[in-house]
């Protein structure tokens, strides 16, 4: 095989495979499908990239190395699709920048882009947004120098050789030169993308009378099922969420996996009831957050310890045992209070929630926008009732988890763009401490310290997959630590990306805590229980 194959660490269990260009990476994505190789859990395409995510029980990073290596690739993908016209209204911030780039007009680049063709090559980083090339070559741009925090939903968008539609409000590094009415994504429609690989599209100029098309009429007020009785929210300070293992294996919809922050608090918030391990919890931001119960019913809260309080209707109240079976009668109330450490508490219902699952899952993604809508005051949390086995306290032992102002310790598999980096930027990530901002997310931990991460390459990185836990540095040399709801794919260098058994805790490092970085050699051997590294000193 002519290609050139480089294999790059991305975590424990993934990796990138990097070719030479788009037309390399798109004939290894179809053969890699074809493949079906065992142990290949997902594989997530770029512009030069394939992600290559496994399970570690069922192959090893160096078997697959060697099939990869061993595929035809001597015969190009080609794809066909449908012609799109995409209404835009151009007033985007970035439209000035742009014009001065190029070295033209806002009206010349307004010109430019509705008279050039995109082709859809691939999707991701959120679902629905599509990864276009233009015809023409003259659209080449560097992305902002610090991404913004949120985009407008249907924001118009170009980065690099590359145009793109952001499918819901959020963050993102691209130069935004108008919007759409048009949704990029709708779980409502056949196909919920809009846009598929091979799809040809063509902006039309809103102010020079491009067609909108009509929306289909949303369900009315009167259209919706009749409330059911349940567990009636009294409080919630914070939005919650319906959370369970997420959505994986759906990146070539552009579907990131999402799901609860902390999966080991789940697995054992499940456990306390006899649930199957995947059933869906309420995931609780900070406690602040209260049940009424209409019949007896048994819950469970693990994660973060928060104080718990039974209020009966007789006016009674008694404190209920943490990570272990709630007894409740009708009318009882039960209070989660704030927790003294950690930050994302799980409560669980013996038998389950009713949940309507959206592509499989009860999961709320944020940043996607797909799943749940999120718990307020007021909702129902209405009893699934399936058959679950014998109650029981949780086995594991209480986890000490991360506090405000002190320092955790999270090993990182180095890569896979450490060599965008210099030695010196290399050696700060891992000795100084990183500041947990309040700017942090379910989609990620904005960190910032003392000295920015220097980079030895300020090119425009193509996009490609980004792996739970990965550590993205922009320009500003201030990380990013991606969590849950993180984008499928990324345009920034990413320099290491937390190993597998630390990843249910940095889900539980708050606001105003900071973290240390250690270095571990990639797909390095340890004893893990549950996620849970056993004797060692995480948090000082």
């Amino acid at each position: 095989m002519s290609e050139r194959l480089r294999f790059l660490p991305s975590g424990s269990d993934s990796f990138l495979v990097e070719l030479d260009d788009l037309a390399a990476t798109l004939t290894l994505l179809d053969a890699l499908l074809a493949a079906r190789l065992e142990g290949v859990r997902e594989v997530i395409p770029g512009a030069r990239t394939v992600m290559v995510r496994f399970d570690p029980w069922l192959t090893s990073v160096a078997g697959l190395y060697d099939k990869i290596a061993a595929l035809d690739l001597s015969t190009r993908s080609s794809r066909g699709g449908e012609l799109f016209e995409i209404p835009v209204a151009y007033d985007g911030e970035d439209l000035g920048d742009v014009a001065e780039m190029l070295g033209c007009t806002i009206e010349e680049v307004i010109q430019r882009h509705t008279e050039a063709t995109y082709t859809v090559a691939f999707t991701g980083f959120a679902p629905g947004f599509a990864y276009m090339t233009s015809d023409d070559p003259r659209f080449d741009v560097p992305r902002r120098k610090s991404p913004r925090v949120k985009i407008p939903v249907g924001s118009v968008a170009i980065a690099g050789k590359f145009g793109g539609i952001y499918p819901s409000d959020s963050p993102g590094g691209w130069q935004l030169l108008g919007k759409t009415p048009l949704a990029m994504w709708d779980t409502t429609r056949e196909r919920a993308a809009l846009l598929a690989p091979g799809d040809r599209v063509r902006f039309r100029d809103i102010a020079k009378g491009a067609v909108v098309p009509v929306s289909s009429p949303k369900p009315s007020v009167n259209d919706a099922p009749a409330q059911k009785a349940g567990l009636l929210v009294t409080r919630s300070d914070r939005p919650a969420l319906f959370q369970d293992f997420g959505r994986p294996g759906l990146a070539s919809q552009g579907v990131s996996e999402s799901g609860a922050l902390d999966r080991t608090a789940m697995i054992e918030a499940n456990r306390c009831l006899g649930n199957p391990r995947d059933t869906a919890v309420v995931e609780v931001l900070f406690g602040g957050f209260a049940v009424k119960a209409d019949r007896p019913a048994t819950l469970a809260v693990t994660g973060a310890p928060c104080p718990l309080t039974i209020r009966t209707a007789a006016g009674g109240e008694s404190s209920a045992d943490f990570a272990s079976p709630i007894a409740l009668d009708a009318g009882d109330e039960l209070v989660l209070g704030i927790p003294p450490e950690g930050m994302m508490s799980y409560l669980a219902l013996r038998g389950g929630f009713e949940v309507q699952p959206v592509l499989g899952s009860a999961a709320t993604d944020t940043l996607a926008k797909v799943g749940p809508a999120p718990i307020a005051a007021g909702d129902i949390l209405v009893p699934a009732e399936r058959r679950s086995l014998a109650v029981m306290p949780a086995d594991a032992k209480q986890r000490r988890l991360p506090r405000a102002g002190e320092v955790v310790m999270l090993d990182i598999v180095l890569g896979p763009r450490t060599d965008w980096f210099t030695e010196h930027g290399v050696a700060t990530l891992t000795s100084q401490e990183w500041d947990v901002t309040p700017q942090s997310s379910r989609v990620g931990m904005r960190l910032d310290g003392k000295v920015a991460i220097e980079r030895s390459d300020n090119a425009e990185l193509p996009s490609e997959g980004t792996a739970l836990g990965a550590i993205q540095v922009p320009h500003s040399g201030q990380p990013v630590l991606f969590l849950a709801d993180h984008p499928l794919t990324g345009g920034y260098p990413v320099i290491g990306v937390v190993a597998s058994h630390h990843l249910d805790l940095a889900g539980q490092i708050p606001i105003g805590a900071r973290i240390r970085f250690n270095s571990i050699s990639a797909f390095e051997p340890r004893e893990v229980i549950a996620g849970i590294e056993p004797n060692r000193t995480l948090i000082s």
